[in-house]
């Protein structure tokens, strides 16, 4: 998202309690992203704080769960957290989850990118 929207203060966070803090991007994923012109090796992982839901003016998840979890986190701030993939086709009537590829194949890690670009370019026209 930051390559397609360079004046947007974007983040990025974790849910889930087990994050390994500082813990960099698969190798895979650093590759791949690297073709889209993306360097990644400086980032690190980092578990999402309630006071980045608040100050956020969007906040976007992968999944219809994590969706629900940031509203547990804050109520507030269900109304402005949508899927990541609410523009593609193929999803339900809140878009389409997209799946983590964490310890999974070459291949899943490929579909999951390609998904994640296709949905960065849907939120840029949106967003622009």
């Amino acid at each position: 998202m930051k390559l397609r929207l360079p004046t947007h203060s974007i983040e990025s966070a974790g849910l889930s309690m087990n994050v390994m803090e500082g813990q960099g991007i698969p190798a895979i994923a650093q590759e791949l992203a690297k073709k889209e012109g993306l360097d990644l090796s400086k980032h690190r992982s980092r578990c999402i704080q309630r006071e980045m839901i608040e100050s956020a003016d969007l906040v976007l998840v992968m999944s219809e769960s994590q969706r629900l979890s940031i509203g547990e986190l804050s109520p507030e701030a269900t109304g402005k957290t949508m899927l990541f993939g609410r523009w593609l086709r193929g999803g339900g009537a809140q878009g389409m989850e997209i799946p983590d590829p964490y310890r999974k194949s070459r291949e899943a890690y490929a579909h999951v990118h390609r998904l994640l670009v296709k949905a960065a370019d849907e939120w840029q026209v949106r967003l622009t």
